[in-house]
């Protein structure tokens, strides 16, 4: 099944980060948050990647590219100026995340450096053709079970599944036992209230609500599918976790670091 990332916005509010990079390759354990993304997708056997880009669109063919070219171990040469793959460990080696070749296909679509969400979205139907696909933005990981994503949406029957996930705290929950405090959690995800994870699925009618390049996706196609009874939502009631500033970006690489990384499944 065919997977879109939205790629292309400027991550303003990771303007530290985002000045010389697009957001989605703004890393997490020395891995863009793309690489973390498309990871999970795998997991669950989607690997036909479609990348909308825009902003910094370059620095993501880049990546992609020398990522496949440089995989692994390369054998040079120097008498008849040949690079290769190189010799593969023993049977008693093992490659890390550094060094594997992963079974992805990826295609890196151009969407408009100014085109919004919804526009990036219609911008890639000549791509998916009329098959239901897989769609979630390149700042965010998760634990979900896209197998039972899937399955939900294919119960429902609606153009559109959107993931529903607890928003993380504003503050630090505390735990009272009486004065004392019990326990003190540090922003940590709710267990009132539902906002949109993305992670969605869709139909491809969805293209037939967006307008064109100025449209927002979250705004008058969502709006007026739900209007129209045609959006579903899966509630995920475990980790979620999206990276708009240096806080969340350092809170996803200490996770990482303590290989306490929820969203790592494989």
């Amino acid at each position: 099944m065919k997977t879109i990332i939205l790629a292309g916005g400027v991550g303003s509010r990771l303007s530290e980060e985002t000045e010389s990079r697009p957001k989605p390759m703004v890393e997490v354990g020395e891995r863009p948050i793309l690489w973390h993304i498309m990871r999970h997708y795998l997991h669950f056997g989607h690997k036909d990647f479609f990348i909308a880009l825009g902003y910094k669109g370059d620095y993501i063919k880049r990546y992609f590219s020398d990522y496949c070219a440089l995989a692994g171990n390369l054998s040079i040469d120097f008498a008849t100026n040949t690079v290769a793959a190189g010799l593969q460990p023993g049977a008693s080696g093992k490659a890390d995340d550094k060094t594997e070749k992963l079974d992805w296909r990826v295609n890196l679509i151009e969407t408009g450096v100014n085109t919004n969400t919804g526009g990036r979205i219609k911008r890639m139907a000549p791509f998916v053709g009329n098959e239901t696909f897989l769609m979630t933005w390149g700042d965010g990981v998760s634990n979900i079970d896209l197998d039972k994503l899937l399955a939900f949406h294919r119960a429902h029957g609606k153009l559109v599944t959107l993931t529903a996930v607890h928003p993380v705290a504003r503050f630090g929950h505390l735990e009272l036992d009486g004065d004392q405090v019990a326990e003190f959690s540090e922003k940590p995800q709710t267990n009132q209230g539902w906002i949109n994870g993305a992670f969605f699925v869709c139909e491809p009618g969805v293209f037939d609500y967006i307008e064109g390049d100025d449209t927002a996706w979250d705004y008058k196609p969502m709006a007026t599918m739900a209007k129209d009874g045609q959006v579903m939502a899966y509630k995920h009631e475990g980790f979620w976790q999206c990276m708009d500033t240096l806080r969340e970006k350092k809170m996803l690489n200490d996770m990482w670091e303590r290989g306490t990384a929820p969203w790592k499944l494989w």
